[in-house]
């Protein structure tokens, strides 16, 4: 029974506990026995957290016995990504300098998962301070392996979840997606994975006492990965709403207006017509067989508003602002990891102050443009990455390298500059990776991505648990 705990959705893990067909404890040691297993090979769980995780477990089950009413995630283990704050335990970016960077309380997200019941065993690795690359490797904690295939990387930044979650170390993983971290090691990792909305989720994303800037408080949003669909739905009801440690967390409802009408779902498989692999073309095909069969109506489309507008202004903005930090922040990045910033600064130069300001009316811009486009239609099914899963580290083998792997993911970088909700889900394998697309909605409506991946899921079937593979 043990063996097969760790195998069941979290919605399933936590019913059990509810009823007590299963105890927290035997679901937690469960998952602690997978970790012995796979982690030495994947390397995903970089602070284990197991004899805490057996306490919240026990503390779960004395409630239970006690008449307590559990939560919705009574019992479940999920893992933290490096960035976010555990109560009591160091917050390291992946850096020696945040080694002993002790949180002082639970980040809102890791508070929120917790009050639902919800029992973190581990943060989860990432690339060195966010800032040294897409594949997750990190000074402190070294490289995080695909478990599919030791050849690919298992995406990043939040490749730590995307790996534990498909290897079946936890159901739940808590990222964050500032231009596809969430839900490019969703794809690579054959699991799903949910950007919100900006001002869904409430966050703290601060390192130490200040807040950042501008474009690091409306690019970065906390997101979940998990293996099912439905999953990400529980996630998200949990995460969802206003919160007083973040004024930008607003409190709308986390399901609209049922739609009045079939809806329009806008298939662009070709993002700015760069050149899109066959794999992943057939990926986005046989998600919009699946949309259509569940009664959408897809359509094709010559592009997304403004792409490449969105692309120059989230790189002029985000590099001006690393460049204010840049000469404190390059010694921590370690041999080799200042190389990803230095090449976008030398493909997107910082700009002064004026045309700074000028590129915040510009991306109101955009979003307006973006919000007419999703009123007509209120899907967009599209890639997450345009290319295979990449060898390890092949975004900073050279310039061209880095150009190519920006470039692959330039719609998951454009909606998250616009700050509109995604899904990425799994569609299929081929040549023995995993691939995805993500459906794109109107702010505020992660419901109708949801639903619409779910419709997805259901054709194309659940691909993880896996156990590694060489």
């Amino acid at each position: 029974m043990r063996d097969a705990l760790w195998k069941m959705t979290a919605r399933a893990q936590a019913a059990a506990v509810r009823t007590g067909e299963v105890s927290a404890v035997e679901l937690v040691e469960a998952h602690l026995e997978r970790i012995a297993e796979v982690n030495p090979a994947v390397n995903a769980v970089t602070q284990l957290l197991a004899e805490r995780a057996r306490g919240e477990a026990a503390e779960v089950d004395r409630g239970r016995a006690a008449g307590v009413e559990l939560g919705p995630l009574a019992g479940v283990p999920f893992t933290v990504k490096e960035t976010t704050a555990i109560e009591g335990v160091p917050t390291t970016y992946g850096v020696e300098h945040f080694r002993d960077f002790v949180a002082h309380s639970d980040a809102p997200p890791v508070a929120r998962l917790r009050a639902a019941g919800g029992i973190p065993v581990g943060h989860s690795n990432m690339p060195t301070l966010i800032l040294a690359g897409i594949h997750t490797r990190s000074e402190l904690f070294g490289d995080t392996v695909n478990p599919w295939s030791a050849a690919v990387t298992p995406g990043g930044s939040s490749g730590g979840d995307g790996a534990a979650v498909a290897s079946g170390m936890a159901p739940l993983g808590l990222g964050n997606d500032s231009g596809g971290s969430v839900r490019i090691p969703a794809s690579f990792c054959g699991v799903a994975g949910l950007q919100p909305t900006y001002g869904r989720f409430a966050a703290d994303h601060r390192i130490g006492p200040d807040d950042p800037s501008l474009a690091a408080q409306f690019l970065v949003v906390d997101g979940p990965l998990a293996r099912t669909v439905d999953d990400l739905r529980l996630a998200y009801e949990v995460l969802a709403g206003a919160d007083p440690r973040d004024p930008r967390a607003v409190p709308v409802p986390p399901y609209g207006a049922p739609p009045g009408r079939r809806l329009k779902v806008a298939m662009v498989a070709d993002p700015g017509g760069g050149g899109v692999h066959p794999a992943v073309r057939r990926a986005v095909e046989s998600a919009a067989d699946a949309l259509r069969e569940a009664g959408y109506e897809v359509r094709e489309v010559a592009d997304v508003p403004r792409l490449d507008d969105a692309l120059d202004v989230y790189a002029r903005m985000t590099l001006t602002e690393f460049a204010t930090t840049w000469p404190a922040v390059k010694p921590l990045l370690g041999e080799g990891g200042h190389r990803y910033v230095e090449w976008g600064m030398a493909r997107s130069a910082p700009v002064e102050l004026p045309e700074y300001l000028r590129l915040t009316g510009v991306r109101l811009g955009i979003q307006r443009d973006w919000a007419a486009f999703l009123d007509e239609y209120p899907l967009v099914l599209g890639p997450v990455f345009t290319d295979p899963p990449f060898a390890p580290g092949e975004e900073l083998r050279d310039e061209e390298s880095h150009r190519r792997v920006q470039h692959a993911m330039r719609l998951c970088t454009a909606t998250s500059f616009v700050g509109v909700p995604a899904v990425a889900v799994p569609t299929g394998v081929a040549d023995g990776l995993p691939y995805g697309v993500q459906l794109i909605g109107r702010s505020y409506r992660e419901d109708l991505c949801l639903a619409a991946a779910e419709a997805v899921e259901r054709r194309l079937g659940v691909r993880t648990p896996i156990d590694p593979r060489p």
